[in-house]
C-alpha cells in the first residue's frame, strides 16, 4: 500500500478524552447481568503478537479473568491495519462474548478505507483503556542524534533513508509523513502489520527508524538498544526523560498520541457493557496490573461507555480532517 500525501499543513493536537471515569468509584465487583458472562470472554487483538494493543491485552488478561470469573481468551486477528479483526469483531454477535482492543488506527481507517463498518457507527463503547506518545528511534550506532541530524540525511540523499511503522495509514505513518513535509524532505516508508514484527527488524538493523508508541520501545529505550530522536507528547514525557519533543525540534503545537480502547460489536446490550467497563476500571486498579502498564510506558483511562464513544467520533473527525485536507489515500 502506497500513500499519497501533498504538502498541506502539521498534525497538531489530540482530541480530548473526557475521562471522569469509574477508576477511583468502580463497585467491588462488578456487575452479572443476566448471568453474564457465563462462558469464556473473547478479546480480539486486531495485530500480530508483540504490538502494543496484544502487549496491553496480555496485562489486563489475568486480572480481568478473575473479576469476570470467567477465562478471558486474547485472539491476535492482525493484517490490513487492524480492519481484518475490527470486521471480526463488528459481525460476531452482540452478546458480550466478543470484544476488541483498537487503537488509533480504527478511527483513521473510517477515511483512509473502504470498510464495511464505520468506527463511529457498528460497534458498542466500553472504556478507553490507555494512552501513550509515539517516539521516533534508530539504533544506538546510527549517526543521527537528532531529527534534525535525519533532515540533513535525507536532504543529501533523498528516498534512501527508510522508517518502519505498524502499517500503511497507521497514526505513526501519518505522522512521520507530516513532519518529512514540513522539511522538505522524503523519507521511505516501509510497512508491517504490526509492531511485533516491525520491533524485530529494527532491532536487527533491517531498517534504520522507526516510529512506535512507547509501550513497544520503551524497554529497549532503557537498555540502550534503541536510541529516540524525539517524543510526540505536546511537553516532555515523564516516561522519557531528556529526549525533545518534535514541538521543542521546531514543530509547534505537533501532538500524536495512540490510545487502545475496548469496543464489541454493535447492539450489545447496555447493562452488559456498563458491566464490562466496570471489570476493565477494576482491574486498572489492582497495583499490579497499574505497575505494569507503567512500565509499559502507558498512562492508564477507565473511561465511561458515553465518553468512549464521544472520543472515538471525536478522533475519527479529527483524523479524517487531516487526512482529507492532506489528501491522504492508501492504495492496494
Amino acid at each position: 500500500m502506497t500513500l499519497l500525501l501533498p504538502r498541506r499543513r502539521l498534525l497538531a493536537g489530540t482530541a480530548a478524552l473526557p475521562l471522569p471515569g469509574l477508576l477511583g468509584t468502580a463497585a467491588a465487583q462488578a456487575p452479572r447481568p443476566n448471568g453474564w458472562p457465563d462462558r469464556p470472554v473473547r478479546i480480539i487483538v486486531p495485530f500480530p503478537p508483540g504490538g502494543s494493543n496484544d502487549t496491553v491485552a496480555r496485562i489486563l488478561q489475568p486480572r480481568l479473568q478473575e473479576i469476570l470469573g470467567r477465562p478471558i481468551v486474547v485472539d491476535n486477528r492482525g493484517g490490513a491495519s487492524g480492519s481484518v479483526g475490527a470486521n471480526e469483531a463488528q459481525r460476531s454477535p452482540p452478546d458480550g462474548y466478543t470484544w476488541i482492543l483498537v487503537n488509533d488506527t480504527l478511527a483513521a481507517n473510517d477515511t483512509l478505507l473502504s470498510l464495511p463498518y464505520k468506527a463511529t457507527e457498528n460497534f458498542s463503547y466500553a472504556t478507553v483503556v490507555g494512552t501513550c506518545p509515539y517516539a521516533f528511534v534508530t539504533q544506538p550506532g546510527a549517526p543521527w542524534r537528532s531529527f534534525a541530524d535525519v533532515v540533513t540525511a535525507a536532504r543529501a540523499a533523498p528516498g534512501s533513508l527508510n522508517y518502519a511503522t505498524t502499517g500503511a495509514g497507521s497514526l505513526a505513518h501519518i505522522a512521520t509523513v507530516l513532519l518529512a513535509q514540513q522539511r522538505d524532505i522524503r523519507l521511505t516508508h516501509v510497512p508491517y502489520r504490526g509492531g511485533g514484527p516491525a520491533l524485530q527488524d529494527v532491532l536487527a538493523g533491517h531498517v534504520p527508524l522507526f516510529m512506535s508508541n512507547i509501550v513497544i520501545l520503551l524497554q529497549h529505550l532503557r537498555a540502550g538498544t534503541l536510541r529516540a530522536l524525539g517524543v510526540t507528547t505536546a511537553e516532555p514525557s515523564r516516561f522519557l526523560a531528556g529526549v525533545p519533543t518534535f514541538a521543542e525540534q521546531g514543530f509547534p503545537g505537533f501532538s500524536a498520541l495512540t490510545y487502545w480502547a475496548l469496543l464489541g460489536p454493535g447492539g450489545i446490550p447496555e447493562p452488559i457493557v456498563a458491566a464490562m467497563q466496570q471489570a476493565v476500571a477494576l482491574t486498572l486498579q489492582d497495583p499490579n496490573v497499574k505497575a505494569r502498564m507503567e512500565e509499559q510506558g502507558a498512562d492508564i483511562r477507565a473511561s465511561s461507555p458515553a465518553d468512549t464513544a464521544a472520543f472515538i467520533r471525536a478522533e475519527a473527525a479529527r483524523w479524517g480532517a487531516v487526512i482529507r485536507d492532506n489528501n491522504i489515500k492508501v492504495e492496494t
